[in-house]
This record gives C-alpha cells, structure tokens and sequence, in this order.
C-alpha cells in the first residue's frame, strides 16, 4: 500500500488526506482568525475570491474544518474550576459511555485513549461543587464507567500545534 492513500478512512490516529499548500495557508489563515472575510482571506492567500469560496466549501463539506467558533478564558466567562477525570469503562461499553458524556453539561471534551485509563474527560466547571456534581453523580452513574480519577487544572497553556503554513512532514 502507498504511503500517500488514507488507510484509516479519516480515523483518528490513521493517515489523512493531504491539503495542498494552498490549503494548508488557507487554513493557518483562519485558524489566526475565524472572523477573516473571504476577499482578505483571497488576497493573504493570493487567490481568486471564487476559488476562496470553493476551497472553503470544499474543507468544509470534507469534514477538515469542522466549524467557526470563539475562543473562550474560561475563567473569565464564570468557569473557575477545570480538570482532567479518567475514566476506566468496561469492555465494549464506548460507545454508551461516549453518548452519555455528551450530554453532561460542563464536560467540555473526551477521547478514548490508549494507557492505564480508556477515557480523559476535560471538564469545566463553576466550582468545586458543580464539578465533584459532575465527576461522583453523572459521570459515575453511567453504566459501563468503573472508576474515575480527578486531576485538578491550576494552570494552563497553548501548545504550538501544527504549523499549517507549512507542509507537513
């Protein structure tokens, strides 16, 4: 099999398509800024505006960019407490145990991982109280969950990320 075909079918972990630099500039743009509009985003590009608007629909229609959206501080917005919880599920209960976390208010972000837990919740609470509601009467309560540990956030960063001015290596 060639390095260049998605063995994966977009899956996370597994090869993806790869954007071409046009793409890739397209999208450093707007991962910079959401709010740009489509002539300056052209013109940063060096683009037409027409093929802005059918990359764009392109990017969007194959799932790459997934949505427009603000950046939050959670702090500032009255979310004052923030952890990480793992979780241990049974066997072949992921996919109950991931329709439930998504309809835990607070609980901002999960994935199933690989290593001595199977799942890492990210969640954002008011406080101390909301957040030991959320870990010891939702998360707990669902079937398949076996265990959860909290690690509480005190302070947190950006990481650099994929630089996608530039072609992946």
């Amino acid at each position: 099999m060639s390095t260049d075909e998605d063995p994966g079918g977009g899956w996370p972990g597994r090869s993806a398509d790869r954007l071409d630099e046009v793409d890739r500039a397209i999208v450093a743009e707007l991962l910079r800024d959401g709010r740009i509009s489509v002539r300056a985003l052209a013109e940063n590009v060096h683009i037409s505006r027409a093929n802005a608007y059918a990359r764009l629909t392109r990017l969007t229609d194959d799932g790459v960019i997934t949505g427009f959206t603000a950046e939050l501080a959670p702090h500032r917005a009255g979310l004052g407490t923030s952890a990480y919880v793992s979780v241990t599920i049974e066997q072949n209960s992921w996919r109950a145990v991931s329709a439930r976390l998504q309809e835990i208010r607070y609980v901002e972000h999960f994935a199933m991982v690989g290593g001595d837990y199977d799942v890492l919740v990210l969640v954002r609470a008011p406080d101390n109280t909301a957040l030991r509601h959320v870990v010891l009467e939702r998360i707990q309560d669902i079937p398949g969950v076996r265990a959860t540990r909290t690690w509480l956030v005190f302070d947190e960063a950006h990481g650099r990320g994929a630089d996608w001015a530039r072609r992946g290596e």
